[in-house]
């Protein structure tokens, strides 16, 4: 279908919860000096502007990054993520909002590599405007989840692969489980971060059992929501999972998600989940 925009939905709850998860896998594994690749499956436009009309139709970033911007209790991890986008602001009003590309191409390092795909045709331009002229990056105009499968494993041997869908089409639950199983067998070590959003909450526990059954070791699920389960209101949660996990990872989420669930929840009714999907073996 490939009606999907994200200048709509740019610097939501949703985005906050899956770029500080991101950044802090990055940071992760920047900590060694052996290079590592990245793989972004649908990278989207790479940066927003939330003074466009698409932005300010939604104002979706009022209750996402808007409601950080100019917070001074912000714990670490959370502070770390708005400084990281306040590098794109040259005022300190909010207008540009980074997306997972540009995120990632400031944690690289010399030697790392970043594959970015996307299908969009209108993305594509985009984003090769932006993210042009540097030797670390590849960038296809391809479907992400099929062709990343040809870069597994990395020479690196060191990697994380970002999988963002927009689940426009429902078998896209069903297709993530799939892909994340072919990948995990070519590249076992790697790290994935998958995101999901929560609309109808069925589709979502289908989506877990099945990684559950897929048989891969060492699942993390990290969950914020805003407002309790409705699938006539559209998204009220997301979500990221992530196999092989940084170490630290899921004691970082539980001091963060209290805190994100009260300030970004609605009327009292912020809520969020850390489960382990499956153990570490």
């Amino acid at each position: 279908m490939l009606s999907y925009r994200h200048a709509f939905h740019a610097g939501n709850f949703a985005d906050v919860l899956k770029h500080i998860v991101l950044l802090e896998v990055l940071e992760y594994l920047a900590q060694k000096e052996k290079p590592f690749c990245v793989i972004d499956t649908h990278a989207g436009a790479g940066k927003y502007a939330l003074d466009s009309d698409f932005a300010l139709k939604t104002r979706e970033f009022d209750g996402g990054i808007g409601q950080l911007w100019q917070r001074d209790d912000l714990p670490p991890s959370v502070a770390n993520y708005v400084t990281m986008q306040k590098r794109f602001n040259s005022t300190k009003q909010l207008t540009r909002y980074a997306g997972s590309p540009l995120l990632i191409k400031q944690l690289l390092r010399a030697k790392d590599k970043l594959h970015l795909f996307e299908l969009h045709s209108t993305e594509i331009g985009l984003l090769t405007t932006t993210m042009k002229h540097d030797k670390r990056i590849c960038i296809e105009h391809a479907d992400g989840l099929k062709n990343s499968l040809n870069l597994l494993p990395p020479l690196e041997r060191r990697g994380l692969v970002f999988i963002d869908p927009s689940y426009e089409m429902k078998t896209d639950y069903d297709q993530v489980v799939k892909s994340l199983v072919q990948m995990h067998k070519r590249f076992a070590t790697g790290t994935y971060v998958l995101w999901y959003p929560v609309i109808e909450r069925e589709r979502n526990q289908a989506l877990e059992n099945a990684l559950k059954k897929s048989g891969i070791p060492n699942v993390q699920l990290f969950e914020l929501g805003i407002s309790a389960d409705d699938s006539v209101r559209g998204m009220t949660a997301n979500g990221v999972i992530v196999i092989n996990p940084p170490w630290n990872l899921a004691a970082t989420m539980q001091t963060i998600l209290p805190w994100l669930a009260q300030i970004l929840g609605q009327n009292g009714a912020g809520k969020f989940r850390v489960e382990t999907l499956a153990a570490e073996k």
